[in-house]
């Protein structure tokens, strides 16, 4: 197949097409990581937008069902350099392209990743519109379509991933075999705004029950759920978008210990009075330094977000800062200093990435009374 990817600024770039044959568009952005292309396919944040990779070989070890961070493709096109279709995998079931057939998601390879990359970098993340064809593409037409797309904020997409109605997974029916000393008996309620399921299993292995719950879930129906304590996924979108969520944790964070990971991080600052602000570019990949502040510790995570909570804004508040991004000195995370509230805005699952962080689930799981 034909594939053209026409950015809103009017640049084009023109490539061989693979996936679903069909016409996209979104806001495209880039992630740096050298592995994991599974998950982050599947990784609901991405929703609304256009995975650019900067590692140029992908495909190789083909698609592995365990690798799932939920129930299928979250994002809305693939951008590649060299898309493999022979792979070699033990757990491998199927190619990368007949992973995207199986969604009706389309890729393009064979362009400039580094270019692209570089673009975004320099003028921040853009609107663009992918198309794949076995027929001539009208060029002109794409980048029209390209420049009419609305800006990204403007979706309400929590909506399309996010759960529908309550779920409760029983940490004791899936893990049966797990130690009386890993086990808690307690229950958290997980507003679910786009929740990457290798969150839920850190619960789940850690002995926590989970009641995962719609985006919109209203705080007398978490109270009535008598929960240990309130979680805050990751998600896409604007966070300002996120009124329930917002509205939930201002109602209740006086009366359940709460955190949040990534979008939590930003609804929890914005509940308690905060603000947040979009990123030129975001940050995606595997391999950012966090410091502790505390601690006076340097972590490297792994991340995915488009927005950050402004520091400034966080006087009066209750919450300060308790770990920076190196590379920018943006919030990475956020503690009360009275009320048993911490978050972060990096990925302590990882998935893909490193581990260093994820003794973060053990903090909040010490908090649950």
């Amino acid at each position: 197949m034909k594939a053209v990817l026409a950015l809103k600024d009017g640049t084009v770039f023109s490539g061989k097409g693979f996936g679903a044959e069909k016409e996209i568009g979104g806001e495209v952005v880039f992630n740096t990581s050298l592995v994991g292309y599974e998950e982050s396919l599947t990784d609901p944040s991405y929703k609304g937008q256009i995975l650019t990779l900067t590692y140029p070989l992908i495909g190789n070890y083909g698609v592995r069902k365990d690798s799932f961070e939920s129930d299928g493709i979250q994002v809305e096109g693939f951008v590649v350099r060299e898309h493999q279709d022979f792979y070699s995998h033990r757990g491998a079931v199927k190619g990368v392209s007949d992973f995207l057939k199986d969604f009706d998601i389309p890729g393009i390879s064979g362009i400039d990743t580094r270019m692209l990359t570089k673009k975004i970098r320099e003028h921040g993340v853009i609107n663009g519109s992918l198309v794949t064809s076995k027929d001539k593409i009208d060029v002109e037409s794409v980048v029209e379509k390209a420049k009419k797309l609305e800006d990204y904020s403007s979706f309400d997409l929590l909506p399309k991933v996010s759960v529908k109605e309550k779920e409760f997974i029983d940490a004791k029916g899936i893990v049966p075999n797990s130690s009386s000393k890993a086990r808690t008996d307690k229950t958290i309620a997980m507003i679910d705004t786009g929740v990457k399921l290798s969150i839920v299993r850190n619960f789940i292995k850690r002995g926590v029950n989970v009641y995962r719950l719609p985006y919109n879930v209203k705080p007398d129906e978490i109270k009535d759920l008598k929960v240990n304590g309130l979680f805050v996924a990751n998600g896409p979108g604007d966070p300002e978008r996120a009124v329930d969520a917002i509205n939930a944790v201002r109602e209740l964070q006086s009366e359940l210990p709460i955190t949040g990971i990534c979008f939590g991080n930003q609804i929890i600052g914005l509940a308690l009075g905060g603000k947040t602000y979009k990123l030129k570019f975001g940050h995606r990949g595997t391999n950012q330094p966090v410091k502790n502040i505390s601690e006076n510790k340097v972590y490297i995570t792994s991340q995915n977000h488009g927005f950050a909570v402004d520091k400034d804004s966080l006087d009066g508040t209750g919450l300060n800062v308790s770990h920076i991004n190196l590379n920018d000195g943006s919030v990475e995370g956020l503690k009360h200093e009275r009320l048993p509230i911490q978050c972060v805005q990096h990925h302590p699952e990882s998935n893909p990435g490193p581990w260093d962080t994820e003794h973060t689930f053990d903090d909040f799981v010490r908090e649950l009374k």
